[in-house]
């Protein structure tokens, strides 16, 4: 069967499964297993795919009729232009949190010997981000899930980023005094009634990395509240907050201390992101 064949069939019947965007899953999985551009191969209609890249594409592809995430199925999720590993361990990195990376590199520019943390790191993308575009910089990364951290020390040593890891709930997985000039966090912030209704995909991922408590605000209320402390005057907390979330978190943030409190638009011109400074 030639790949342009292969493709058709397992289109077909991913979109019979009901799996969205069929056709470039269906690519992708192909190109997973290959190692081929995924154009080259919906355009290939003379040479033959192997045995044994078939049967393994078809695998693939049995599971993800069952709705497991692509990302967890080939195990790589880009991020700023680089790929991630990700598992059902953590959480799979959203664009939208590339802002937030991007915007806790700028704030970093601004500091001399700068210390950041990545406060719920899950697969580490923001920690590894900031650890590289400061390689001089100290940078760490807490979470309370074991796996999370195994995934974020694979993924800063397979990109060679110096990340120290802490496990612990929030705050209190780091040493007393240890305080940062850029603190950044993308908590579980899905209230926990709504996590029954996501989207099947979402739901193959780590519950605890996506319930917000009630009203989904569990995390934010303490982050808030012990985000002054662990700070350097003048230091920026950024946090990710959902799509209905951002005057919410922005009133915490004031009532916890915060002089400066303002919020970012993500590509689709939702406020997505919350910014504080001392």
């Amino acid at each position: 069967m030639t790949p342009r064949e292969l493709l058709r069939a397992l289109t077909g019947e991913l979109r019979i499964a009901g799996v969205p965007d069929p056709e470039v899953d269906a690519g992708l999985l192909l190109s997973h297993v290959t190692g081929q551009n995924p154009l080259n191969l919906r355009l290939d209609s003379w040479s033959q795919v192997s045995v044994e890249a078939e049967r393994a594409v078809r695998l693939l592809c049995e599971m993800r009729k069952t709705r497991t995430p692509l990302q967890y199925l080939t195990g790589v999720q880009s991020f700023l232009g680089r790929d991630f590993h990700v598992d059902d361990r953590v959480l799979i990195p959203r664009p939208e949190t590339e802002l937030l990376a991007e915007r806790a590199i700028s704030a970093l520019r601004a500091c001399d010997s700068p210390v950041a943390l990545d406060l719920c790191c899950g697969s580490g993308c923001l920690a590894v981000s900031m650890a590289l575009s400061f390689p001089g910089a100290q940078v760490h990364a807490a979470d309370l899930s074991e796996g999370a951290l195994a995934v974020t020390a694979t993924n800063a040593d397979s990109l060679h980023a110096k990340v120290t890891l802490h496990h612990g709930d929030l705050f209190a997985a780091l040493p007393d005094g240890l305080r940062f000039h850029v603190i950044v966090s993308n908590p579980p912030y899905i209230p926990a009634a709504d996590c029954l209704t996501l989207q099947e995909e979402v739901l193959r991922e780590p519950l605890m990395a996506l319930d917000g408590g009630a009203d989904g605000y569990d995390f934010y209320r303490r982050i808030a509240q012990e985000a002054p402390g662990r700070l350097f005057p003048g230091g920026t907390l950024l946090m990710e907050v959902g799509f209905d979330q951002a005057q919410g978190v922005m009133a915490l943030c004031r009532e916890a201390g915060f002089s400066f409190v303002t919020a970012h638009e993500d590509y689709q011109h939702i406020l997505r992101m919350v910014e504080a400074r001392l």
